[in-house]
């Protein structure tokens, strides 16, 4: 069971959320990047407060899907986990941890942290497959567990895993969390993807005004500032949510342009789609 490309399927209504009928349109400053020419870019996902950026690339030879670590100085990075046959890296944070997952030869999925470079397996217990998502600073995790169609989320403290799911729904994924261990994430029913913003036990619906197939939040940081794409058929859009308000954030001249993650410095990562397959990645402050 594989995890899709930046996860475009997800999750469920949980509290009934108002906010106004159009968003704004953010003011953004972007510099964009690409990836070795052997490579072809194929997901933007999180960035850390240092500006190192991760994500998803495909070997244009070999067409093996691996994970890429961009640091804040352009150095690109390719990794594989062991004995895996597809690798994607989530998230990062300043202090040397990656987290990510990994499709072995058995078609079974497993997250896994990097700190500096060394690998660890995590499995949730007597789960079918493990997917992680998101590190904090003190080295909390969020991620999901399941399989056959039962998708359901978890935060990892200390050794401690703790539920992150309503009972009504089959597929939860909490996709990022800040340090005060406030997690952000999607859920799926149906068709429509439904955001939230879980703490405490307690969920927060957070959904973009009249998006076709829903909300994927994507990131969240200290300041409460949270990041996501709303759906539109295949495509999504990115936005920045800060005091109840949505803000669109578009790349001038693209088709679209997709939201991963954001730090603690509001610098958020990203992907913008040009022309054709066409793509570009991103960090960019916006306001």
């Amino acid at each position: 069971m594989g995890f899709p490309r930046s996860v475009f399927a997800f999750l469920i209504s949980l509290l009934s959320f108002s906010a106004a009928l159009h968003a704004a349109k953010a003011s953004c400053t972007f510099d964009t990047f690409t990836v070795p020419s052997k490579y072809t870019l194929i997901a933007v996902q999180g960035i850390a407060d240092d500006g190192t950026v991760v994500g998803q690339v495909q070997d244009n030879q070999s067409l093996a899907l691996l994970g890429f670590m961009r640091s804040p100085t352009g150095d690109i990075t390719v990794y594989s986990a062991p004995q895996s046959t597809t690798t994607w890296l989530y998230g990062d944070n300043a202090t040397g941890t990656s987290v990510g997952s990994d499709l072995d030869s058995g078609s079974k999925v497993h997250g896994f942290t990097l700190v500096n470079g060394n690998f660890t397996a995590i499995d949730y217990p007597k789960a079918a497959n493990t997917w992680l998502f998101g590190v904090n600073h003190v080295g909390a995790l969020v991620g999901s567990y399941g399989g056959a169609g039962v998708v359901k989320g978890f935060l990892l403290v200390n050794g401690q895993y703790n539920s992150i799911n309503d009972p009504g729904q089959q597929v939860t994924y909490p996709m990022a969390v800040n340090d005060n261990n406030a997690v952000v994430g999607s859920a799926l029913s149906g068709w429509m993807n439904y955001g939230f913003l879980w703490q405490n036990g307690k969920f927060t619906a957070i959904n973009y005004p009249k998006s076709k197939y829903g909300t994927i939040l994507l990131g969240i940081n200290n300041s409460g500032v949270i990041v996501g794409n709303r759906i539109s058929a295949d495509k999504a859009f990115g936005f920045l949510y800060e005091n109840g308000a949505f803000k669109s954030i578009t790349y001038s001249g693209a088709s679209y342009t997709v939201v991963g993650g954001i730090n603690n410095n509001g610098l958020i990562s990203g992907q913008v789609y040009l022309t054709g397959a066409s793509s570009l990645g991103y960090t960019a402050l916006c306001k």
